[in-house]
């Protein structure tokens, strides 16, 4: 048995033993709304399934994804799964909305679908309860569009913050926004983050044993566990062998400027004025932390103030996917000719790090065609006046 299969059973032991034989197990914070039947009907009868995952560095990193995908190739031994693993550290619902057809959908129709972006939502991003929506909600009807049929789970994993907050009987921003977008469109959700900290507070638990922001596995093992639960809970009746999938009803939205018909923009569309060169940056003259995955694709670049260029776009948001490190500073938008808006590239976590981050630079538009003048700023709050985009992004 492997390791992270041993961690996974300890703590379904360790679950067993928390929760009394006379109630489900975790209670409502496996919190099931309608059913994941669909998934099943596929898994069943197709013998093929197609399973994505999407979220930050808790997504990305050897944690609960891999845990649940042994569960799901345990609970259906004849069906051959396509696992897609659409983790990308430090970002958040915003670039999740942006990405998740080029990320997750491009490759053909998902039948069960993982969200998680309640940490970055909160450290990383430090979104309002609004952006926190209108990403989230963005994701969740592109991927309802991308497939009707499709099943999807919405976890909220914590930090010590929002440990804090819960235990002073108070829901985190983020858990709150995207419970209320979750329960508007009958989503299930893992309310990890809510389960954890009652076992903290009822000393059953510590948060060194959980493992912190990144969970040991230990901790991804209680998320896997939780998931295995809901599954328990959808799955409890025998399979119909004449069983179809039948289509979810989509609500009206609850943020008609939601993120759904987020997308990239390609960086050739530009049209350089001065100052901007697409290409692979000179990493090695580059100060910070770089990641692999960053290091060897094309930006549109530009380090001097007064660089400028336009772009034409449709939608009612443009923003920009960037890679911003120590020398990222500040970019000045303007669309439709409106008064140019400073809009900060440098982040918190710049000073050590080429950050992956999504900024918008016009939001709250029209439906309809418009035109982006982006240009650098003679200010800056960095050592520099960079700005390195990946990808322009629109809505």
């Amino acid at each position: 048995m492997t390791p992270r299969l041993l961690s996974f059973c300890f703590a379904a032991l360790l679950c067993c033993s928390l929760h009394s034989a006379d109630a489900p197990a975790f209670g409502p914070n496996v919190q099931l709304r309608g059913n994941l039947n669909n998934a099943r009907v596929v898994f069943e009868t197709t013998q093929k399934g197609r399973v994505a995952f999407i979220g930050g560095s808790i997504t990305e990193m050897n944690g609960y994804r891999p845990m649940v995908m042994e569960i799901l190739k345990k609970r259906f031994p004849a069906t051959d799964f396509t696992f897609i693993d659409a983790g990308i550290s430090s970002t958040c619902s915003t670039t999740g909305a942006f990405r998740v057809e080029s990320d997750v959908f491009s490759g053909g129709p998902v039948d069960l679908f993982f969200v998680e972006f309640a940490v970055n939502d909160d450290q990383d991003a430090h979104h309002t309860r609004a952006e926190c929506i209108r990403g989230l909600e963005g994701i969740l009807r592109h991927a309802l569009k991308s497939n009707p049929n499709m099943d999807i789970v919405v976890t909220f994993f914590c930090n010590e913050g929002m440990i804090t907050t819960l235990q002073d009987g108070k829901t985190p921003l983020t858990v709150e926004a995207h419970d209320a977008v979750a329960a508007h469109y009958s989503i299930s959700t893992i309310n990890l983050a809510k389960e954890i900290a009652e076992e903290i507070t009822a000393q059953k638990l510590t948060w060194k044993q959980y493992g912190g922001v990144h969970p040991a596995p230990f901790g991804n093992a209680i998320c896997a566990s939780m998931i295995d639960e809901l599954f328990k809970r959808t799955w409890v009746d025998p399979f119909a062998k004449d069983a179809k999938p039948v289509a979810h009803t989509v609500p009206e939205p609850l943020d008609p400027l939601n993120y759904s018909a987020g997308r990239f923009v390609d960086l050739a569309s530009a049209k350089i004025k001065s100052g901007w060169t697409l290409g692979i940056p000179d990493w090695k003259s580059i100060k910070g932390g770089k990641r692999d995955r960053f290091t060897k694709v094309p930006m549109l670049s530009a380090t001097e103030a007064g660089a400028e260029l336009t772009l034409d776009f449709e939608g009612t948001a443009v923003g920009a996917f960037v890679v911003a490190g120590p020398d990222a500073g500040i970019a000045e938008a303007s669309v439709d000719g409106s008064a140019f808006t400073p809009v900060t590239v440098f982040h918190a976590y710049s000073s050590g790090l080429n950050y992956p981050r999504t900024v918008m630079l016009g939001t709250n538009l029209k439906p309809g065609k418009h035109v982006l003048t982006l240009r650098i700023a003679a200010e800056t709050k960095s050592a520099g006046h960079a700005m390195r985009i990946l990808h322009f992004t629109a809505n």
